[in-house]
């Protein structure tokens, strides 16, 4: 029935990859635990005979060690180019969109719904869910439609971590900004910043850790070093990203990552603190 959600301060902020590791963490502590993304846009997928969903909450359930299902992602939405998506719910294709039908039209009705249901599903049936986020939650003209973020932490009363990719520079900006956005009846949902990427001496940082919990009264929870990471990306802006075969020898392969990834994470994050959070 708990739940911790990860939002970022943008796009490639680290969510997908700090979502894989807390999955393997607390399942490593003898919970039942289950990823879950309400809404993904991602033209690479984890596909059967019988459902699609994102890549990434697939890998986040090899990780947690939970059953992937189209519970995990109940709202794919494939880019076609020109304003068009092909959407997919519950893992199953649902029709082509315009993203002006898609923000006015459906995600606050069928999508919400959907959105939901999936959540309830996983929270009945899990001791943990943890619950990616998209893009940020401070799109300040995109918050009535927001679906992914604040709107789900809530509905799931989900303690928030806020991610900041701190290689772009102006982190402590962004995590700043991005609170004071956010809605003020939400604000009290983020317990904990993270800066991620970081090369050097995390100890210089210090007096801006303080400076920030002044301003906010959010403690900062931990400084992820740089790392190379070999686990299949999602598609985005500048990279390229191959298919994934999912075969056991693949599934094998990123299982072993997982491992080291999440071993990385425990070292660099106060996980006690995040414990307690979700108790």
């Amino acid at each position: 029935m708990h739940a911790l959600m990860v939002q970022g301060t943008s796009s490639n902020a680290g969510k997908s990859t700090l979502v894989t590791a807390l999955c393997r963490i607390f399942s490593d502590k003898g919970l039942s635990v289950s990823p879950f993304k309400s809404q993904n846009m991602s033209n690479f997928s984890y596909k059967t005979k019988d459902f699609e969903i994102s890549r990434a909450q697939a890998i986040q359930a090899i990780a947690a060690r939970c059953e992937i299902t189209p519970e995990l992602n109940p709202i794919l939405l494939k880019p076609l180019g020109n304003y068009l998506s092909d959407v997919y719910l519950n893992g199953k294709k649902f029709k082509k969109m315009h993203a002006s039908d898609y923000y006015h039209k459906f995600v606050n009705t069928r999508g919400l719904v959907v959105a939901k249901t999936a959540l309830n599903h996983l929270q009945k049936n899990s001791d943990l869910v943890i619950i990616e986020g998209a893009g940020s939650p401070a799109e300040i003209n995109l918050q009535s439609y927001d679906i992914a973020n604040m709107r789900i932490a809530n509905l799931a009363n989900a303690s928030v971590l806020l991610i900041s990719d701190i290689e772009r520079g102006g982190s402590f900006a962004s995590l700043m900004g991005t609170f004071q956005l956010i809605e003020k009846k939400y604000q009290k949902l983020i317990k904990g910043f993270v800066l991620n990427k970081f090369l050097g001496d995390p100890e210089i940082l210090r007096p801006g850790f303080s400076k920030l919990k002044k301003y906010t009264g959010i403690p900062m929870l931990g400084v992820i070093p740089k790392t190379t990471v070999s686990l299949p990306e999602e598609d985005s802006l500048g990279k390229i990203t191959k298919p994934v075969i999912w075969n056991k020898k693949t599934i094998n392969k990123i299982d072993g990552e997982i491992n080291k990834l999440s071993k990385l994470i425990q070292q660099n994050l106060n996980i006690k603190a995040i414990e307690r959070m979700v108790r």
